[in-house]
């Protein structure tokens, strides 16, 4: 029985030696099957830029709360800048998850014009690194992202630039988070209860505190651990819906600390990688055959995330 996330190296998938590549498209494609999560090493983000960011983002999160609720945008629903404390809560539940948070969102390159229309960034004058610091690991996790899902491509049938066109330019965002000190014992609430993630793929840095759970399919949470050069990638709901739960969306949450670590902030980075809106979110016919029929109706990226974002209360 697995008792933790199967470990790989993008540098095997990055090589020219045929068979490397294909043993990390079978150990991510077959972890991806079995757990739904990976650690993975030799990506794009480098541990100086992972060490320049979290030191912006513990800034920010310093600053006097009146300073960080001007950055927090009315009618946004949250897709740009600050979210305060307690403000989301997972599907289903009425606790608000014990953190505040930031997105940074995609910047369009290459003067690509897209049918949704992106909000700005939002500039925070009081850390000056901050939105420089947090785009340029924006874009390295994006690129890490691609070769994932170039691997995830060729290992369930498809072409392997399959997602490129999709997530170039797509709906990602970059997530700071902070889970402050606990102060009183939580009623209800952890700092993140259990859920499957939206989108493509997520990429989390290597969070400051241990606490992330995932659940196995023998219905045991098993804690996750992952050295701090990895990424821990996991699949969400997108592709799960688009791959007929061929790769899995584990449920996962974010436990409370052991009592003696309550007075400790705990800082956590994702990048959700999401496409456009308009990619076609239909189950893939490479995915259905007699054993495994079609078991999701047919959906737009943009729909589904909507329909999502309703659900977590932050889209009236």
């Amino acid at each position: 029985m697995m008792k933790n996330i199967p470990s790989v190296d993008l540098s095997d998938f990055l090589s020219d030696d045929p068979s490397r590549k294909e043993k990390f498209i079978q150990k991510i494609g077959n972890a991806y099957e079995e757990i739904g999560f990976v650690a993975l090493k030799g990506h794009f983000l480098s541990d100086e830029l992972t060490k320049k960011l979290y030191q912006e983002v513990k800034a920010f999160f310093e600053l006097p709360v009146e300073v960080k609720a001007k950055y927090e945008i009315e009618g946004l629903a949250g897709q740009r800048g600050y979210t305060s404390f307690g403000k989301e809560s997972a599907k289903g539940k009425k606790e608000g998850d014990l953190k505040e948070f930031w997105h940074f969102g995609q910047e369009i390159q290459d003067g690509e014009v897209l049918a949704e229309k992106y909000p700005d960034n939002i500039i925070v004058n009081e850390v000056p690194n901050f939105n420089s610091t947090g785009m340029e690991a924006y874009r390295q996790l994006e690129k890490t992202a691609i070769y994932v899902l170039r691997a995830l491509a060729l290992y369930i049938g498809v072409e392997e630039n399959f997602f490129d066109k999709f997530v170039t330019n797509g709906n990602s965002i970059l997530r700071p988070i902070h889970y402050p000190p606990i102060v009183d014992k939580p009623k209800g609430a952890v700092r993140a209860a259990e859920h499957g993630d939206i989108n493509l793929i997520t990429l989390l840095m290597g969070a400051s505190a241990s606490g992330l759970e995932v659940k196995n399919k023998q219905e045991q949470w098993i804690p996750v651990t992952a050295l701090p050069e990895q990424l821990v990638i996991n699949v969400g709901d997108m592709l799960q819906r688009l791959t007929n739960n061929k790769l899995r969306s584990t449920i996962h949450r974010v436990v409370n600390p052991p009592k003696e670590d309550w007075g400790k902030s705990r800082y956590s980075i994702p990048f959700f990688t999401h496409p456009k809106s308009e990619m076609n979110l239909s189950c893939l016919p490479e995915c259905i055959d007699q054993n495994h029929p079609k078991l999701y109706d047919d959906i737009t990226a943009g729909a589904y995330l909507n329909e999502r974002l309703k659900e977590l209360g932050l889209l009236k």
